[in-house]
């Protein structure tokens, strides 16, 4: 199979598998196939984990949020939102279009108070845009627009709050809880919160610890109520069918519905996150391609030797006609061998190193806002990491190769 290769890749083979005298060669060989196994595969499991916690944080913010956004530049609410509707959903490729009303409040119950981030909603078409739907445990989305009777002929409307909110405000489904909103009305004495009372239709669970433990969800009409906005909304949600495309299609909604609105889609309202985590992975991936570096020095090593060693049958082999380049490829051969073994090692070992990762390890949610290692292992990645150790173990090479090359047949037998 082998007989039809060009001899220097013969003689390359010959020296890598150096036996008898040559054992240490044949051994250091071994440890350099080692080092670029280690470190091709640290890399892999490296940037798996790296892609793993950026998409999964990216599913989490779109399973909440929608693709777009679109807002007035020059007031809080919008008023005439039912046509601004009507234009977005008549821009291509937008698939379902909602208003919502954003504000911060209080929330209190018996046993604690906490802050949230309060949205109204509408029920008919928010399932639409986000998976709030599906992210329920206790309830159904259609349950904030069911009121509940209570002491006094009171009606009380009804609220989704998050499965970490619950927990810090001791509740559970059909207790009762005070929304504060810290914009009141002026009265005598200064001014006056507003507060109203709720009972808890539902709780979701969007396995992102910020979202579950400070946002909490109302009807779009309860919203209006409450927060005393009339027949106005915060602004209005967009889904669409590519949302890496979303910037281009916010720019086609904003050229549609034209002055004072602004839509401004997922990647730049989390601007800042994502730019850091795409920063943290190239730097892990340089830090750690150190580790085939360190590695590709054990190359050096080895082929230096092996110049040396074989110093009478590289000027035997001058002498017979081998060209100068004919030489420098055995070696380049030699080194290059060593780092797609590694590799091709390297990478299976990488895959059993991300398999291993999400059985082994668990983290404080509170803390990661996530409580398992997510691993995503991307083909791009596995080549990048493929060709990275295979060139650097290939530019490893290069200086004794050029040792070798350089031999001059006369000098190397003088005192054979």
């Amino acid at each position: 199979m082998f007989d039809n290769l060009p001899y220097e890749f013969h003689i390359s083979f010959r020296y890598l598998l150096a036996k008898k005298r040559h054992k240490t060669l044949s051994l250091n060989t071994f440890i350099s196939i080692a080092g670029i196994t280690l470190g091709t595969a640290a890399l892999m499991a490296t940037l798996a984990v790296m892609t793993g916690f950026k998409e999964d944080l990216r599913e989490k913010i779109l399973g909440t949020n929608s693709h777009i956004v679109i807002t007035d530049r020059l007031k809080e609410s919008i008023e005439q939102y039912p046509k601004l509707l009507e234009g977005v959903r008549q821009t291509p490729h937008v698939i379902a279009a909602t208003p919502f009303i954003y504000n911060q409040v209080l929330l209190s119950s018996e046993a604690n108070v906490h802050g949230v981030v309060l949205r109204g909603v509408d029920t008919q078409t928010e399932g639409s845009i986000t998976d709030i739907q599906k992210n329920l445990i206790e309830g159904k989305l259609s349950d904030l627009d069911v009121d509940h009777p209570a002491e006094n002929k009171v009606i009380l409307p009804s609220i989704i709050i998050g499965k970490e909110l619950a927990i810090r405000l001791g509740v559970f489904t059909g207790d009762k809880i005070n929304v504060i909103s810290p914009v009141g009305e002026t009265g005598p004495f200064g001014l006056i919160p507003r507060m109203k009372r709720f009972q808890v239709a539902g709780i979701f669970d969007s396995g992102f610890y910020e979202y579950d433990s400070s946002l909490a969800y109302i009807s779009i009409k309860n919203a209006q109520d409450f927060f005393k906005m009339g027949n106005t909304v915060t602004g209005v949600e967009v889904r669409v069918d590519d949302y890496f495309n979303a910037g281009t299609i916010a720019r086609a909604i904003e050229a549609k519905v034209g002055f004072p609105y602004q839509a401004r889609d997922w990647m730049r309202l989390n601007k800042n996150l994502f730019t850091a985590l795409q920063l943290e992975k190239s730097v892990m991936f340089i830090i750690l391609a150190l580790i085939i570096l360190v590695a590709s020095f054990n190359i050096i090593v080895i082929l230096t030797m092996m110049v040396v060693e074989k110093k009478s049958e590289i000027a035997i082999l001058r002498a017979m006609g081998a060209t100068r380049k004919s030489i420098m490829m055995i070696f380049m051969l030699e080194g290059t061998t060593i780092g797609v073994v590694g590799t091709l090692i390297g990478i299976p070992l990488g895959y059993a190193v991300c398999a291993l990762i999400p059985m082994i390890y668990t983290l404080p949610s509170d803390v990661y806002y996530i409580s398992h290692i997510p691993v995503k292992i991307r083909e791009v990645d596995v080549l990048l990491v493929s060709l990275s150790a295979i060139l650097i173990s290939f530019a490893a090479t290069l200086y004794p190769s050029l040792q070798a090359g350089n031999l001059k047949p006369v000098e190397a037998l003088r005192y054979e």
